[in-house]
């Protein structure tokens, strides 16, 4: 088997930021996507079941931000309040 014709492949550099000055912005937006979703699009359909346990896997981070989100936006207000009521 002649192994001599097969071509190496050329990788280049991964994407780049954008070229306007809120470089650092970008790089924290992309790393707060990584971070937040680190899996793939689930792209099997065999089962309804199935494809909603993937589909709750993928969004596991969104769905984590939004009740942390949520739980602040019922908190602070209700902690302001006992401080601004209940001085002691």
């Amino acid at each position: 088997m002649d192994l001599e014709n097969i071509p190496q492949p050329a990788y280049g550099p991964g994407p780049e930021p954008p070229a306007s000055g809120a470089a650092g912005l970008a790089g924290m937006v992309h790393g707060f996507l990584r971070l937040v979703q680190p899996n793939a699009l689930p792209r099997v359909l065999c089962c309804l079941s199935f494809l909603l346990s993937q589909l709750l896997l993928y969004e596991l981070g969104f769905l984590v931000c939004a009740a942390i989100g949520l739980l602040f936006i019922i908190l602070v207000p209700l902690v302001g309040c006992c401080f601004c009521c209940c001085r002691c």
